[in-house]
């Protein structure tokens, strides 16, 4: 019986896991998440083909995320009837200016991204704390940290800076991008269903709760949508996107909000949220006859169509476009109107094909492409896992 990997991806109030058999093919054994940590914790447990195995609730008092984690790794170890549990992959938002690639941790690499959480105050914390309680009850336990910014930190200087003082710039103000683990991960998906892309020049749009576009050349990241923080570029669920900082200032002295509210308000509270009053859920505001909901759909296709021509410019052209995540894998009235808009790059698509995607959603024979394909960050994180596991 061959060992298994496991991946943590901790949220504020939740952390998503999976565990795969550490064999080449790598298939999947469990998935689930330990969802409303500290409210009213909840653990669900599926297997592969999606069959709930296991439902439990838990009293919210002293649940932290340490309890939320010692809680998964015990289940799965039930779960998986003594076969053992060879190494543990998390995912990281931020690996700063020096971690680019995944790497082993101790107490050093823990040390040093505790250094990053001004970097990533919203993110951080939840990742590594999982990381923290194993360290402490399993020390034996082989873990891995992947970073969400590392497949960007191959883009050119002049990709990654902004334009403010040369200091700042040196302490780490720069353009890290995020989703890097979704975009490694369908640059080598790509790879194999669609080999002839492997050298082309093609934007990949990641859209979800969160959203992002990554431009891509040869499978190496060019340039990105999300900067310092990922608040930067698209409108997503309940996050602004690019603003005018003239904007923060005028809130900060007009409405006199301090530095927490302004956070609040850009990361939770704007958005598809924002914008309809009504929901950050792209099904949700579809369903909805009103018309802040059209509204903020509207905005939401307009700042996609207006990035995709940044991301062509950066390429100096376009090959294809890949969609991806929840809104980008799901929804085909989103796709078809983001096309229409990018219409004048010469993208387009089947219908039919759009309606029901499994890879090309182009006309056969059209270029530049269009192509659905499905990301798996936790499958890239199991790979990077296992091969360090393997290297010693």
């Amino acid at each position: 019986m061959s060992a298994a990997i496991a991946v943590l991806n901790a949220g504020s109030s939740s952390i998503k896991f999976a565990v795969r058999e550490s064999g080449a093919d790598m298939p999947l054994l469990l998935r689930g998440q330990l969802e409303a940590i500290d409210v009213a914790p909840k653990l669900t447990v599926k297997d592969a083909d999606g069959a709930v195995l296991l439902k439990q609730d838990f009293a919210a008092s002293g649940f932290d995320h340490a309890e939320a984690t010692r809680t998964i790794f015990a289940t799965v170890q039930q779960q998986l009837a003594g076969r053992k549990v060879a190494a543990v992959g998390h995912r990281v938002v931020h690996g700063g200016m020096h971690y680019v690639e995944p790497v082993k941790v101790d107490a050093k690499v823990l040390s040093d991204l505790d250094a990053l959480v001004s970097l990533a105050p919203l993110h951080q914390p939840h990742n590594i704390a999982p990381i923290r309680t194993l360290l402490e009850h399993l020390p034996t336990m082989p873990q891995v940290a992947c970073f969400d910014t590392a497949f960007h930190a191959v883009q050119p200087p002049t990709a990654r800076r902004y334009a403010i003082p040369r200091a700042l710039t040196d302490e780490g103000v720069l353009r890290y991008g995020f989703h890097g683990l979704s975009y490694e991960y369908i640059a080598r998906r790509l790879a194999t269903v669609a080999p002839h892309l492997a050298d082309a020049r093609v934007i990949v749009a990641h859209l979800g709760n969160g959203a992002s576009l990554c431009a891509m050349h040869a499978g190496k990241s060019v340039a990105s949508t999300m900067g310092f923080t990922a608040v930067e570029g698209l409108m997503m669920g309940t996050r602004s996107g690019s603003i005018d900082p003239g904007v923060l200032i005028w809130l900060m002295d007009q409405k006199a909000m301090d530095v927490r509210a302004v956070e609040a308000l850009l990361y939770k509270q704007s958005g598809l949220l924002g914008v309809s009053g009504i929901s950050s859920d792209m099904r949700a505001l579809r369903a909805s006859a009103a018309p802040e909901a059209a509204e903020a759909i509207a905005l939401f296709v307009y700042r996609v169509v207006r990035e995709i021509g940044s991301m062509a410019a950066a390429l100096g052209g376009i090959d294809a476009l890949v969609f991806t995540a929840g809104i980008g894998e799901n929804e085909a009235d989103i796709r078809a109107e983001i096309l229409v808009g990018c219409g004048w790059l010469g993208l387009s698509t089947d219908p039919i094909l759009n309606a029901h995607p499994t890879g090309r959603i182009s006309p056969q024979g059209a270029t530049p492409e269009v192509w659905v394909v499905a990301t798996d960050e936790e499958r890239i994180i199991a790979e990077h896992t296992l091969g360090l596991l393997a290297g010693g």
